[in-house]
């Protein structure tokens, strides 16, 4: 699974057109606009949003860890030299060319991980442009300065006063002001977690009550007053400070107010961490703190994009919650995720333009696993090499762990089994894994096949030529082996689901179990078959030993299974 992260420089230009266009060309071509070097491949450019008043632009892309940084890098370094910081006025907080840079993660990576990208990130601007840069919130190497305000105190003004200080001293750059840094400012490199913007629709015109409503939950809460009454005067400590009543939601930020286009009140949220506050349990405490008041949330809308984890989260907690199986599919959870929270009650909700993983997917080459059953059958009959018998033998896999995974499905939903939902419920999510990784190896499996016609297509006229394509083929061959050795493995994973299926199942569908088995040993067999013969043309002894041996091993440990189970099935059958 690729791990994806998102980055969101914003830069000190609002304003100028050609400025802006030139930056973001760095990360995807503009037209009109000629960039230096090429766009980076692997990230995709989801939104440029300037704003005249602040005269700062918000610009975001998403991809893999390594891309993302390179773009960010370049994105910084263009705007260090097209933007003069001492000549920059705006609204906005600001103290650099490029103010904040912040990597957020979205899917298949921890913070941890992305703190590490956040420095390497760090060291390289501070060392390679020789601006001095601050790592604030999950990035900060000082507990101050995990605020980001603290880090833009007396802003880009205070800077030449500042740097040559212990106290200012930059994570990365120089500590020392000069005509360099004068131009470009001091940049802030963060790590945080994905924010969600999330307006709940309101059954009530009064923005008073949606303003309680978003008090009652939001981490701020509202002001204590003398007798604990609304109209009571606001109570100040020895500071001088409001005493605050704080909210149910850490990480959350809300108002409540009335949208004309709508005709309702909304409460606005902003949602700072979804693994403090996930976007499910938020929705159900606005609901809670609503109907507490006489008021109802009728749906919400979420403003801007969401990582797919999101929607996923939401989905499993409501189908946990009618006591049905998580382990169906990506889709269907979609679904009850968008319909629990009423996420197309004031228009459609499209996951497909909404969520981000859907957003960066490449769709310039068709997926085998996308065709129709009639076409994939085609396909496979037509005089094209590929699909061969390694993707088939994937999809016989998908198909065992399908069969089983459907099994414990009607065995959770099964009238009298009530109380056994939760069991059935794992052994589907388990199958459905299996299902999705095999899904991926039918399409891998012949994408390893070209790789090897690439290898045997390359130039061969020079000694030089001939050693780079014979590594080339070497390299690509062993990948080929990998795969359906990798299609094995977790082939023979289905037989622990069909085991259990073929066990304590609903014994009306027993069969289909035992059909699930006879699938799983045939993936394994035919990619034994792929294994062996891409394996022969190794030069690598001693891997293509131990690989031999290996699937061995797992062919001969699913023959065994098989049989096993369809002893079981067969005695279910017979009713013994």
């Amino acid at each position: 699974m690729k791990q994806l992260i998102e980055c969101v420089p914003n830069i000190s230009e609002g304003r100028d057109k050609n400025i802006i266009d030139q930056v973001t060309a760095e990360i995807e071509k503009v037209e009109g606009v000629t960039a230096e070097i090429e766009k980076v491949e692997g990230v995709k450019l989801l939104d440029v949003d300037p704003g005249m008043t602040t005269n700062r632009t918000v610009i975001t892309f998403v991809g893999e860890p390594e891309p993302v940084c390179e773009a960010a890098y370049r994105v910084v370094k263009k705007a260090a030299e097209l933007i003069d910081m001492s000549q920059h006025h705006g609204a906005h907080p600001r103290q650099g060319a490029t103010d904040v840079c912040p990597l957020i993660p979205v899917s298949n990576i921890t913070m941890e991980e992305v703190v590490e990208y956040a420095h390497k990130l760090g060291k390289r601007l501070g060392d390679e442009l020789n601006i001095p840069i601050y790592c604030y919130e999950e990035a900060a190497y000082i507990k101050e300065r995990r605020n980001l305000a603290y880090c833009r105190t007396g802003e880009y003004e205070s800077l030449s006063s500042r740097l040559g200080t212990e106290q200012w001293k930059p994570d990365f750059g120089p500590n020392e002001w000069n005509e360099h840094v004068a131009h470009t400012g001091a940049t802030q490199v963060g790590a945080r977690d994905f924010l969600v913007a999330i307006n709940y629709n309101l059954n009530t015109t009064s923005t008073r009550r949606a303003n309680a409503i978003a008090f009652d939950v939001r981490e701020k809460g509202r002001p204590m007053r003398e007798g604990g009454k609304v109209t009571g005067k606001p109570m100040k400590d020895e500071n001088g400070k409001p005493i605050m009543i704080p909210g149910t939601l850490k990480a959350t930020k809300a108002i409540g107010w009335f949208i004309e286009d709508y005709g309702i009140a909304q409460v606005s949220m902003n949602i700072t961490n979804i693994s403090v506050s996930p976007v499910h349990v938020c929705f159900e405490e606005v609901c809670a703190k609503a109907a507490a008041r006489g008021v109802r949330v009728t749906g919400c809308e979420i403003v801007g994009l969401v990582p797919k984890k999101v929607l996923m989260d939401a989905g499993r907690f409501y189908l946990a919650k009618q006591q049905r199986s998580l382990g169906v599919s990506e889709e269907e959870i979609m679904k009850i995720a968008i319909k629990s929270m009423g996420l197309d009650d004031l228009k459609p909700f499209d996951p497909k333009e909404k969520v981000i993983e859907y957003l960066i997917e490449d769709h310039s080459q068709k997926k085998l696993v996308d065709m129709t059953c009639t076409g994939f059958a085609n396909e496979t009959a037509s005089e094209s090499p590929a699909p061969g018998g390694g993707s088939i033998s994937a999809y016989m896999g998908a198909l065992g762990a399908s069969l089983a995974t459907m099994v414990a499905n009607l065995s959770s939903h099964k009238p009298g089994w009530d109380e056994r939902w939760e069991e059935f419920s794992n052994w589907a999510v388990k199958g459905q894994a299996i299902k999705d990784e095999l899904l991926e190896l039918v399409d891998e499996d012949t994408n390893a096949f070209n790789k090897i016609m690439d290898a045997f297509g390359l130039p061969k006229k020079t000694d030089e030529e001939k050693a780079a394509r014979s590594a080339a083929i070497q390299e690509a061959t062993k990948y080929a082996t990998q795969v359906p050795f990798r299609t094995m493995k977790v082939a023979f994973k289905a037989f622990e689901v069909v085991r259990a299926m073929a066990e304590t199942g609903n014994p009306n569908s027993v069969t289909d179990a035992g059909v699930g088995a006879l699938c799983a040993r045939s993936a394994v067999m035919g990619a034994h078959l792929n294994v062996k013969i891409n394996a022969s043309s190794l030069k690598d002894e001693a891997f293509k030993a131990e690989i031999l041996k290996e699937a061995a091993e797992i062919e001969a440990a699913a023959l065994v299974q098989e049989a096993e189970i369809l002893q079981i099935v067969n005695k279910v059958i017979a009713g013994e």
